[in-house]
């Protein structure tokens, strides 16, 4: 938890947080498209495509924790488990399974 001298040295500004959130739900949509498109060429079918979802987003959160928030969400977030993590999530899922369809059709036709 941040006390209140953390808050006094770096203040979370809403602005700056409603704008990380848009940047993150932004690159979610993106990738969540390109991992249909990759699942799709792939020819993954049922349990299999939901899985490679699911990692892929694992992989996007960890290279957003990493590359991007330098190992320090709570500085860009209010909540590290809701914000970088959970956010989004399936609100990709359905991107991804329209692309996905979309490209496996196309591949398999």
């Amino acid at each position: 938890m941040i006390d209140e001298r953390e808050l006094a040295i770096h203040p979370i500004v809403p602005d700056s947080v409603r704008h990380n959130t848009q940047v993150l739900s932004s690159i979610r949509s993106l990738t969540a498209s390109l991992f249909g498109i990759a699942a799709g060429i792939l020819g993954l079918e049922s349990y299999p495509g939901f899985l490679f979802y699911l990692f892929g987003t694992l992989v996007v959160s960890a290279l957003v924790w990493g590359v991007l928030a330098k190992g320090h969400p709570e500085r860009f977030f209010e909540s590290q488990l809701s914000g970088l993590w959970a956010q989004d999530v399936f609100g990709g899922l359905s991107s991804f399974v329209l692309t996905w369809t979309l490209f496996y059709g196309l591949v398999r036709s």
